[in-house]
């Protein structure tokens, strides 16, 4: 397993622990340039495939370095991306840097949340007064928020929200208060994730 898998990026401060890992690892570890660091466990691969398993354990991983050491702002990468060497994966770490610095500022400290709105069967609602409720009640603690596909007939709305961890309890209590406001929709509040949602950096193609 000489291949680097790669969970995120993080300050250069080690991340390293045994844990359930992709395709079979039992270790996470961290491979550093300058002032990043990329969190890896070794992989046979570098085109690894994306059964729900390894989704889910590429998912767990992430809230475990997360929660690492009290708190590890990381980059969320999403799945699959595999590189053959340290140097390969060293040299995205420094071509990418700025972006990654910028993600980093963007999103430490900061949690996402998902909220899906589903239409009870026989209720008849309307989108944009529902859409603004929401907005008044969660906007204002939300650092920001992105809008994702209603992919139902049903689904009224679909939203993933990044806050403040120190928000959390504010947004919980929204989150309760809406739910408990709205009889005629059933709301699926899912988190903390890894900030996925809001982070742009490309890190080229695998090497």
């Amino acid at each position: 397993m000489s291949n680097r898998y790669v969970y995120g990026i993080v300050e250069s401060d080690t991340v390293e622990f045994e844990t359930d890992a992709v395709a079979g690892a039992e270790r996470v570890y961290t491979i550093s340039h300058r002032r990043l660091g990329a969190v890896v466990s070794d992989i046979d691969t570098t085109d690894p495939e994306e059964t729900d398993e390894d989704a889910q354990i590429h998912d767990d991983v992430l809230r475990e370095i997360m929660e690492y050491d009290g708190g590890t702002t990381i980059v969320p990468m999403q799945f699959g991306m595999a590189f053959e060497s340290d140097r390969a994966l060293k040299n995205v770490l420094r071509g990418a840097r700025p972006a990654f610095r910028r993600a980093m500022n963007d999103i430490e400290g900061k949690i996402e949340l998902g909220l899906k709105l589903v239409r009870e069967e026989d209720a008849d609602v309307d989108r944009e007064t529902i859409e603004a409720d929401v907005a008044d009640r969660l906007e204002p603690i939300a650092a920001q928020s992105v809008e994702n596909d209603l992919f139902s007939d049903r689904l009224v709305l679909n939203r993933s929200y990044l806050v403040d961890e120190d928000e959390r309890e504010a947004f919980d209590d929204a989150i309760a208060d809406f739910e408990d406001d709205h009889d005629e929709l059933m709301v699926q509040y899912t988190g903390p994730f890894a900030p996925y949602s809001f982070v742009d950096v490309k890190i080229g193609a695998k090497q």
